[in-house]
């Protein structure tokens, strides 16, 4: 497995997310880890609100796992807080974020987590809450690494200000047909396009790259937000006649070429698998390993229907 920087260290450029196995027995699960692990997968995505109850998938994971302490030493845990669905709001208060963590170690039955994301913008964020909560987690080896979320440049630097410990990863919506983080930028200063219009504060995937932030691109292959895969589907035509030839082509299917357009950028980006079947993490695995050309790249990129100036 290709792997990409990760802080001081490197990942793999594939991440198991781990958002669907609420309804899922113990010996799937089991399964799922082992295609990952096999596929040279041992990042996994989680966060508290992933199942019908708090901390519920990630007590799925750990029950269904049940991991030697050996093995858990190699395998990165990941997981998010901030959002409280029962309120209908986000908390990044100091108590919110310790009392969350605490949760998602019991759950995960582990004595450490070695990423912590920020889930989503608290608009009534504090910095120095913030920071209050991550420097107590680092100090007591709760948290060995911290990130953030669907943040802006902005917001991440306002974070900053307070909060000591680099932010080594941003969790961001990408696919090729959602990926208004790459495809503004491209129609920038050009009135009347729908596309020039800045949604993210500004050039979010060039800020990461600045100041050493890995991109997370989640649901990789959605159509847009939550409304569907855009692999096989007949109101992707144009883009899955690409996808199709360029997968016959290197021999892959074609979940492997949409993970290739996100692990071709040279953000060096991961792609968080939301999949619950072994077989697509391999096939989507295998991506990985595709160096598409750059013709190949801007091919998919126009026939997802992106403007091309």
């Amino acid at each position: 497995m290709k792997t990409v920087p990760f802080g001081s260290t490197v990942a793999p450029s594939v991440i198991a997310g781990m958002m669907r196995i609420d309804d899922k027995d113990d010996a799937p699960i089991r399964e799922l880890y082992r295609a990952a692990r096999d596929a040279g997968i041992d990042f996994f995505d989680h966060a508290d609100i992933y199942g019908g109850s708090m901390h519920h998938c990630e007590s799925r994971f750990a029950d269904a796992l049940q991991l030697s302490a050996a093995e858990r030493d190699e395998i990165v845990l990941q997981t998010k807080c901030g959002i409280v669905p029962a309120q209908g709001m986000f908390d990044f208060s100091y108590e919110h974020i310790v009392t969350q963590v605490e949760g998602s170690l019991r759950a995960l039955r582990t004595d450490r987590l070695d990423v912590l994301l920020l889930h989503r913008p608290d608009a009534l964020v504090e910095p120095e809450e913030v920071a209050r909560a991550f420097d107590e987690l680092e100090a007591a080896g709760k948290v060995r690494a911290f990130g953030v979320s669907n943040h802006t440049p902005r917001q991440i630097d306002l974070l900053r200000t307070a909060v000591t410990q680099p932010l080594i990863a941003n969790q961001l919506q990408l696919s090729i047909t959602h990926a208004p983080i790459i495809a503004q930028p491209i129609a920038m200063n050009m009135a009347g396009e729908e596309q020039a219009v800045v949604r993210d504060g500004g050039g979010i995937v060039e800020y990461c790259r600045l100041n050493g932030i890995t991109v997370q691109a989640w649901s990789p292959f959605q159509g847009g937000f939550f409304t569907g895969v855009f692999l096989g589907n007949p109101e992707y035509a144009e883009l899955n006649a690409v996808i199709d030839r360029l997968a016959a082509a290197y021999d892959v299917t074609p979940i492997a070429i949409a993970t290739a357009w996100i692990t071709r950028h040279p953000a060096k980006m991961q792609v968080v698998l939301g999949t619950t079947t072994p077989q697509r993490v391999r096939d989507a695995a295998a991506g990985a390993e595709i160096e598409l050309t750059r013709a190949e790249w801007y091919e998919l990129f126009r026939a997802a229907g992106h403007l091309l100036p």
